[in-house]
């Protein structure tokens, strides 16, 4: 799994190079007026919330930092990212996910698998958001394996054959 974290993650790298931060920061109405930075600054809050919670066995996606500077600086995303890439190789272990619903704190057993798999899963949904918003931009390359989950491009080429 940490293969496809990594290449997706790459991938993600790969599209940011070819914006400066004048696209990063550029409200797209087709997402709400949000960014592409914004997008990238929440992809990268839930892994690096997941690696510096790690230790304690404890992981609240609530607490991540909302650093600005992750949604304006588009080289800023990039060394963030991969810092991200450099600490995926944790071992296994049980963890507490803290959740919180109605005003209450819940606490749901998961481990470390299990939330790598999670911030898979949203990275992809955003990046799927980040490429309607990067189609209103000229000159940028996007893969097309960019924004689709690993089970659908994986249907997609049986139905190739």
């Amino acid at each position: 799994m940490q293969s496809i974290i990594f290449n997706t993650l790459k991938g993600h790298i790969e599209v940011l190079k070819q914006l400066g931060n004048e696209h990063y920061t550029t409200p797209i109405t087709a997402l709400s007026n949000a960014t592409v930075g914004q997008h990238t600054r929440h992809i990268i809050e839930f892994f690096e919330c997941l690696q510096l919670q790690y230790e304690s066995g404890n992981i609240n996606y609530d607490l991540r930092q909302r650093d600005n500077k992750i949604e304006t600086d588009v080289n800023y995303a990039i060394e963030c990212i991969d810092a991200i890439l450099s600490g995926l190789n944790n071992p296994y272990k049980t963890l507490n996910l803290i959740v919180e619903l109605d005003g209450k704190s819940m606490v749901i057993d998961s481990n470390y698998n299990r939330e790598l798999y999670y911030n898979l899963e949203h990275c992809i949904h955003h990046q799927a958001l980040i490429k309607v918003a990067l189609l209103t931009f000229e000159n940028i390359t996007i893969s097309s394996e960019f924004g689709v989950a690993p089970s659908t491009i994986q249907y997609r080429l049986q139905c190739a054959q």
